[in-house]
């Protein structure tokens, strides 16, 4: 008896070289993406496991860790520092927020258009998005000087008015710190309305115009519908900075005076590297992590839901 020994067809054999080409292709981009994988999980998403790990424990350095379970949670929510610097925090957020979406709007607007100037001009109010923020904090820092040599108390006194200590005074620190973050954040949002700006049809202008239709109504019912989906992700992008600010603060008033600027990330800081409270500390980022992950889910639910309306 002797044994036949078959060998693959043609069309088989195609087969099998196309899906070994597609199996290549598939893993390309993977190769790639590698490096980048790999110090996402060293230095982003394994110390994000830490952290939720030791904010179940006492952390005791050189004497072991005590498992305490949800009692840092308790002690931190319950802290009334830490409860102040949450409404510091949602202050801060929204206004810095809703401040840079009108502010960012309003610039997309007036350097709407094609013309070199223009361009030279985007470039310019596009700056404070690149600059480092302890950069621009040290020099609203230096703005906000509360003598009559800083730059804007020098404005002020042309007006016959004193100068203000605005760093200094509990009632005017924190609405200092978020003027800055406005100016910090409108040329980002700008950048990303003009981009929802490009794609509005110009012949509705054009219709508007010729039927009469006022300033007003024309941003009402023909652009703010058509950049729906650029202010979604404005507003998204706006409401994840706005809870996690910390920069900003730390550089210009550090949490004072008196706590008056005190914010999550801030407490969250202190708690783990000024009273070395390690488990509060984590737990307090835990907690912001899933406000943040919450709100975000929030935020794409409503702009997915007003996209389909």
């Amino acid at each position: 008896m002797t044994a036949t020994v078959t060998t693959p067809g043609p069309r088989r054999a195609r087969g099998l070289s196309k899906k070994a080409v597609l199996g290549k292709k598939a893993l390309l981009p993977w190769l790639f993406l590698a490096p980048g994988l790999l110090l996402a999980l060293v230095f982003k998403f394994l110390p994000m496991g830490k952290g939720v790990w030791l904010s179940f424990f006492d952390v005791r350095p050189f004497l072991g860790d005590q498992w305490v379970g949800l009692d840092n949670y308790t002690r931190v929510l319950t802290d009334h520092r830490f409860q102040d610097a949450i409404g510091h925090t949602l202050v801060l957020g929204i206004g810095m927020s809703l401040g840079g979406i009108v502010a960012g709007f309003l610039l997309a607007l007036l350097l709407e258009g094609q013309a070199r100037s223009l361009k030279i001009i985007r470039t310019a109010v596009f700056l404070p998005v690149v600059t480092a923020t302890a950069v621009v904090g040290e020099m609203w820092r230096l703005m906000y000087y509360p003598t009559s040599d800083g730059l804007i108390n020098s404005g002020l006194g042309f007006l016959g008015l004193g100068p203000v200590p605005y760093l200094d005074n509990p009632d005017t620190a924190l609405w200092a710190t978020m003027a800055m973050g406005i100016w910090m954040l409108a040329p980002y949002n700008m950048v990303i309305i003009l981009a929802g700006l490009a794609g509005v049809d110009r012949s509705l202008y054009e219709a508007a115009a010729m039927d009469g239709v006022s300033l007003w109504q024309r941003l009402r019912h023909i652009t703010l519908p058509a950049i729906r989906p650029a202010l979604g992700i404005v507003l998204t992008l706006a409401a994840i900075r706005g809870l996690r600010v910390f920069t900003e603060v730390y550089v210009l008033t550090g949490g004072g005076p008196a706590g008056s600027t005190d914010v999550w990330m801030t407490r969250a800081y202190t708690l783990g590297f000024s009273r070395n409270d390690i488990g509060g500390a984590s737990a307090a980022s835990v907690l912001l992590l899933c406000v943040t992950l919450l709100l975000t889910v929030t935020v794409n639910y409503f702009r997915k839901r007003g996209d389909v309306r």
